[in-house]
């Protein structure tokens, strides 16, 4: 990790939150893999001007990007479902007939450990090429004690094949096993609630989450998941109202979770919820594209409470097959109307806020990790305006500079 400045480049620091915080002919001074300063080139501090100099040519320099909702490590592929939901058959019809969630876990299942790394690093691959330096990982496609520590586990090899970051959730409640199809309190009970504190023994969870859906759980068992996490000092976050309004958000807010996911359904009367206990609203427009949804989450009322809005891709086999965190951007903007601006924040600095990593990511700050992405434009609008394509001209990874 040399020590070194950073010039001949426009920084959009996102330091002011929702904006850019757009710094032309900008400097950056990088020690010990930390921002030791950040601003104007003429206005470099004498001793950060004596260190090496590295000239990006003109480049815009973003943060690097924060993937805060994926599920990467599965099995197989639902491509078979695709076609029937382009027929008519709904997401809810699917899951009822054995598809969906439970014909992913059965792929994942019966796939080896070598075999979900290696397709899981093909997606984190891409979601490195868009500037990706952090990837929230979830389990929930092994729906047994042991199989859905083994996706954690497979999650956590990442970071010895590539150079990012992983944070992993325990996501057991997200559908009921075949074994368990009458019986949904004893799963929440012998295998959410038992695997989550064997998991967290290990040390293999980051925080807990669940599917709060008529498909899915209730939410007076989610609540006795949240519960546990809590007595183990763990984060917690909710897919919630994303077919309809439980009111998981809501319960989500009374524990204080880190971010509400997918929120569709979320009730202009229930954001304020959100807004009290600084949950973010991370939202998931990879799934409303491809399951064809109608019903926009409540941007304005999102916006008019001052709830940080995330963007992620969802990276799934069923609802959201995609692995490129720029292009939810881009359907983030065209979709739900988000600005560009809060489309780079969603990805960057609320991301960050979505897995409680504000310390060390999300924005170009003293005291946060050098990790940024330098793209060829000089227009940080052009992120969410281009439509795919090879946008990124490199990474700094710990204030080292890697052009691609």
């Amino acid at each position: 990790m040399g020590d070194q400045v950073f010039t001949g480049c426009t920084a959009a620091t996102l330091a002011d939150g929702a904006t850019y915080g757009l710094i032309e002919n900008a400097a950056i001074a990088v020690q010990d893999g930390m921002v030791a300063w950040v601003g104007e080139a003429p206005n470099l501090p004498a001793e950060l001007a004596k260190l090496p100099c590295t000239d990006l040519g003109g480049a815009l320099v973003t943060p690097a990007l924060v993937e805060c909702h994926s599920h990467l490590v599965f099995g197989g592929d639902r491509a078979r479902e695709f076609a029937l939901r382009l027929g008519g058959a709904s997401y809810e019809e699917i899951a009822r007939q054995g598809g969906g969630i439970r014909s992913t876990v059965s792929a994942t299942r019966d796939a080896s450990n070598e075999e979900l790394l290696n397709a899981a690093l093909r997606r984190v691959d891409d979601l490195i090429a868009d500037g990706v330096a952090v990837i929230e990982i979830k389990s929930g496609y092994g729906l047994s004690v042991e199989q859905e520590m083994r996706m954690l586990r497979v999650a956590r090899r990442i970071e010895n094949h590539r150079p990012i970051r992983i944070v992993t959730t325990w996501l057991a409640a997200h559908a009921l096993p075949p074994e368990y199809a009458d019986t949904p309190d004893a799963y929440v009970e012998e295998v959410v609630i038992a695997g989550l504190k064997r998991a967290h023994a290990e040390g293999l969870v980051d925080a807990v989450d669940g599917f709060c859906e008529g498909i899915g759980f209730t939410p007076a068992q989610i609540r006795r998941v949240f519960e546990v996490a809590r007595e183990l000092g763990l984060p917690v976050k909710l897919h919630a109202e994303q077919l309809s309004d439980l009111k998981g958000a809501v319960l989500a807010a009374e524990f204080g979770a880190l971010s509400a996911d997918h929120l569709e359904f979320l009730a202009d009367e229930d954001v304020p919820h959100l807004a009290k206990a600084g949950t973010v609203a991370v939202l998931l427009p990879g799934a409303f594209f491809t399951l064809r949804e109608t019903r926009l989450p409540p941007i304005s009322a999102l916006r008019a409470n001052r709830v940080p809005m995330a963007v992620a891709s969802d990276c799934n086999p069923g609802s959201s097959p995609m692995s490129s965190l720029r292009l939810a951007m881009v359907m983030s903007c065209t979709l739900f109307r988000l600005t560009p601006e809060e489309a780079l924040a969603g990805a960057t600095c609320h991301a960050a806020a979505a897995l409680g990593l504000s310390d060390e990511y999300g924005s170009i700050a003293a005291g946060k990790r050098a990790e940024f992405a330098v793209w060829d434009t000089k227009c940080p609008d052009f992120l969410s305006y281009w439509i795919g394509g090879d946008l990124l001209r490199g990474r700094i990874i710990h204030g080292e500079y890697h052009e691609r």
